[in-house]
């Protein structure tokens, strides 16, 4: 008789469903549906693994059994769904319950990767693209070619940077990708997305961070006014359809430009391919809305409902690089989304949670094993700016370096002095510069001077 042994699943192969509960506002492992199509769930811990309701990660069959799992709750749409790797349930679970929490325009980001629609359920769709199938399948993704770059799907899969470009997007930060061009090693932080060539073949496109967007020259056909350019540096969006030119037909299409906020990418979108929701965050729009951000004009909207249950106001514009409605916050809000944005790797080295959370708070990283453009290794520090959100680099610690730059008790006298105008009674007689840490008269000369300037003030009743 043969030998038949239980084969174990591939846990990169499995999912879970995480739960919003709405009464303990804390997201939960779903366990299973009972008799009565009430939801049972336990929480997102690591020992509780056991319990939570496994699916296969394959996209038909997941969809056939959200499907059938649907169909078998008492209220679906009372609750919002969030579908994950079973490896990641209990970190990703937590930045899940964090963006729920706190709402913000980069928390909306994080949120769409994981959560799953469900019919007429009242969240905002101002994400087409997040609605529909998958633009393109992992199988037509030529790997090899994407080694080049040093990419596999499992790194990007770990990154949270798959997902996103399968449906169409870009990835929601920045990727570490390598060149290798034989002769020399090129490493950079990029966005990816996904596009597909004349030949109806799926190519990368690798979108690398610049210093700012060129306004110098004219953007397919299109010169920046001023007024363009400030609206596109402030908020992202140029905020008005402008006629641009296709360079291969010389087609004229009209079109709204925004700015990768990452990258600083200028990206066009056409008007005829805008999709406006009928609702947004509970907030039905009229014909005139919808025209308003059709034109790309920005949108204030009251009364809206975030993801916790509480109304918020806020602007609303459709964003070209995005391809879908954006919320508009104050500066304030948009430097903390800035600060979010801050990926975990910094020239292709990878900071341990730890790290990331001292850098995220201000603090300066040690970072070892970085490796420069000809392939040799080097160490520094970074530091992330609080004011900009960018990252700051040295090769010696600024921290320790301000220390250093300020005045020791030995240093005090000397700075106090020469740079400062002060005097100082064992030395004020004294014409000379006081020297590197001096206090008092360096040698018998200067003292000899101090005391006979001092002895003649004496004398003179000073």
């Amino acid at each position: 008789m043969e030998d038949i042994q239980n084969t174990q699943p591939d846990p990169s192969l499995i999912n879970i469903l995480l739960v919003f509960n709405p009464k303990t506002n804390k997201i939960e492992a779903v366990k299973t549906v009972d008799d009565k199509g009430d939801l049972k769930t336990v929480p997102n811990t690591k020992k509780n693994q056991n319990q939570f309701l496994k699916i296969d990660k394959q996209g038909d069959l997941f969809s056939n059994f959200f499907s059938n799992f649907l169909s078998q709750l008492k209220n679906p749409t009372l609750f919002n769904f969030f579908k994950l790797p079973l490896k990641e349930s209990e970190k990703i679970g937590k930045q899940i319950q964090h963006h729920l929490t706190h709402p913000s325009t980069e928390g909306e980001e994080f949120l769409k990767t994981y959560k799953i629609l469900t019919p007429n359920t009242n969240t905002m769709s101002t994400n087409p693209l997040s609605e529909k199938e998958y633009q393109y399948s992992a199988d037509q993704i030529d790997w090899n070619m994407m080694s080049k770059f040093g990419l596999t799907q499992e790194k990007l899969e770990k990154a949270n940077a798959l997902d996103p470009m399968l449906k169409g997007f870009k990835t929601n930060g920045l990727v570490p990708v390598t060149i290798n061009l034989g002769t020399a090693l090129t490493r950079m932080d990029a966005r990816l997305s996904l596009n597909t060539n004349d030949a109806g073949d799926v190519v990368i496109n690798i979108h690398g961070i610049r210093k700012e967007p060129n306004f110098n020259f004219k953007f397919l056909g299109h010169e920046f006014t001023a007024e363009d350019k400030k609206n596109l540096m402030e908020n992202g969006n140029m905020g008005r359809v402008v006629e641009l030119i296709n360079p291969k037909t010389d087609e004229i299409i009209p079109s709204v430009i925004s700015r990768d906020r990452l990258t600083n990418e200028l990206v066009a979108y056409k008007v005829e391919n805008i999709k406006i929701p009928d609702e947004i965050k509970g907030i039905k729009l009229n014909e005139e809305q919808k025209q308003t951000l059709i034109e790309g004009r920005a949108l204030y909207l009251e009364g809206m409902i975030s993801s916790k249950g509480e109304p918020f106001n806020a602007h609303v514009q459709f964003n070209a690089d995005k391809k879908y409605v954006e919320f508009l916050f104050d500066h304030k809000e948009r430097q903390q989304q800035s600060h979010s944005e801050i990926p975990k790797t910094f020239r292709g080295k990878d900071l341990s949670d730890e790290q990331y959370e001292k850098f995220k708070g201000g603090q300066t990283i040690y970072l070892d094993g970085l490796l420069d453009k000809k392939g040799q290794p080097y160490q520094g520090y970074i530091t992330l700016n609080q004011e900009t959100g960018k990252v700051d680099f040295s090769f010696q610690n600024p921290t320790k370096a301000r220390e250093q730059a300020r005045p020791t008790e030995g240093h005090k006298t000397q700075t106090a002095v020469n740079s400062e105008g002060k005097t100082n009674e064992a030395t004020k007689n004294l014409k000379e510069p006081l020297q590197k840490g001096q206090q008092t008269p360096k040698d018998k000369i200067q003292q000899a001077k101090q005391d006979k300037t001092q002895s003649r003030a004496r004398r003179r009743g000073v």
